[in-house]
This record gives structure tokens, sequence and C-alpha cells, in this order.
């Protein structure tokens, strides 16, 4: 069964840090689709349909399943990333098995 991996991110203000998530952001994607994870949508044009959205960025990749994305979160490779996107963006993650 696929899985979504939904991210909230709310990047620095800060020049140095803004250029650290871009390195981020050009590392992580390829390690997600080495485990399987397809990019399948921002929150770039979102619609509200009820309630508030907040500033922050919407991302949505889906993997083949709970164990790819786990396999992927938990890997040494993403790991390292993490280190690099500390202190650049503070981000809420979901894991959400899909149907």
């Amino acid at each position: 069964m696929p899985a979504l991996f939904i991210i909230q991110a709310d990047v620095s203000g800060e020049a140095a840090a803004r250029a650290r998530y871009r390195e981020y952001q050009a590392r992580v994607q390829p390690l997600i689709a080495a485990h399987g994870g397809r990019f399948r949508a921002s929150g770039v044009g979102l619609e509200v349909l009820e309630g508030d959205k907040d500033a922050r960025r919407l991302i949505v990749f889906e993997f083949p399943s709970m164990d790819a994305l786990r396999a992927f979160w938990n890997s040494a490779e993403y790991a390292e990333l993490k280190a690099l996107r500390a202190g650049a963006a503070r981000i809420d993650a979901w894991a959400v098995p899909a149907q």
C-alpha cells in the first residue's frame, strides 16, 4: 500500500540558512527517489476550503509503502541531510498510509 510523506517547512529568513536549505533540497530529492519516492504536490496554488493555512511550505511525496518511507527516514544518508537542514528550517513531517 502506498504511503504519503507530508512536510510543512518554515525556512529561516537568514541568507546563509536559506542557502543551506536549498542545498538540503537538492540533495534530499535524489535520496527520496532512490527509496522509491515521487514528488506529488506542493502548496503552490493551495486552495483553503475551510479553516486557515499557515505560511509554512507544504510538500507531499508518495512512497511505494510505509516501509519504503521509513527506510528513507531512518537511513544514514538522511541523518546527514537532517544535520544540514538543522537551523535552516523547522519542519513537521507525517507518514500517512494511502489507499
